[in-house]
C-alpha cells in the first residue's frame, strides 16, 4: 500500500486539505484522534502511562485522567518527550494495522501534527506540508478555537519551525488564501496515483 503522510503547523488547514483528498476516495488516518483512542484501548501504552506517570493517570473507569497528565507534561519538556516516546509506537501501530484493511484503494493518507517530530514520516513513502503564513495561521485559530495569539505561537513553537518541514517534505500545499488549494489537491492526487501503480 502506498503511504502519504501529510501535516502542516496548527492553523495551516491541514484536516480541510484532508477531507479533499477524502472527497477524492483516499482514507485518512487521523493520527492524533488515533492516539486519544489507543491511551484508552491499547494494553502496552495502558500499562506504560500507569508506569511512567502513576496509577491515578487512569480513573477507575479506564477513561485517561488528562488533567493528571497534563499537569505533568504541561511546561515540562522531558515529560512531554517520555509521553510521546509511549503514544507514538502506539499509534504507529493502529496506522500498520489500519492500513492492511484499507482494500480497494490506491494510496492512503496519514494525517499527523507530529509527522516529522515523531519520525513517522519515515513509515511513508511521500510526505506533503500544508503551509500558511504565520499571522494568517494565527488569525484563524484565534477565531476557530477562542485562543490568544499568544496561546497559538506557543503551541506553534513545540512543533519544528515551517523551515525545517519545507526542507523535510516531499511536496508542499500553499493554504495561504491567495491560490486555490482543490486544484493543489488534484495536482498531488494524480503524482501519487502514477506513484502508486509503479510501486
Amino acid at each position: 500500500m502506498f503511504k502519504v503522510g501529510i501535516t502542516g503547523n496548527i492553523g495551516s488547514g491541514k484536516t480541510t486539505v484532508c477531507k479533499i483528498f477524502e472527497v477524492l476516495g483516499i482514507p485518512v488516518f487521523y493520527a492524533d484522534d488515533e492516539a486519544k483512542k489507543v491511551m484508552i484501548e491499547d494494553d502496552a501504552l495502558i500499562a506504560g502511562i500507569k508506569q511512567a506517570f502513576g496509577n491515578e493517570s487512569y480513573f477507575e473507569d479506564g477513561s485517561l485522567n488528562r488533567k493528571h497528565i497534563a499537569g505533568i507534561v504541561f511546561n515540562n519538556k522531558e515529560e512531554l518527550l517520555k509521553l510521546n516516546a509511549l503514544v507514538h509506537p502506539a499509534v504507529f501501530r493502529a496506522f500498520d494495522k489500519w492500513a492492511i484493511n484499507q482494500k480497494n484503494v490506491p494510496y492512503v493518507l496519514k494525517e499527523a501534527a507530529l509527522l516529522f517530530e515523531s519520525d513517522s514520516y519515515k513509515m511513508c513513502d511521500r510526505s506533503v506540508l500544508v503551509t500558511a503564513p504565520l499571522d494568517i495561521r494565527i488569525q484563524r485559530v484565534t477565531q476557530r478555537d477562542g485562543i490568544t495569539a499568544d496561546e497559538v505561537k506557543s503551541r506553534n513553537d513545540r512543533q519544528f519551525s515551517e523551515e525545517k518541514k519545507l526542507i523535510m517534505a516531499n511536496d508542499v500545499i500553499i493554504n495561504d488564501d491567495s491560490q486555490l488549494v482543490i486544484p493543489q489537491v488534484i495536482k498531488l492526487h494524480e503524482l501519487y496515483l502514477s506513484l502508486a501503480e509503479t510501486k
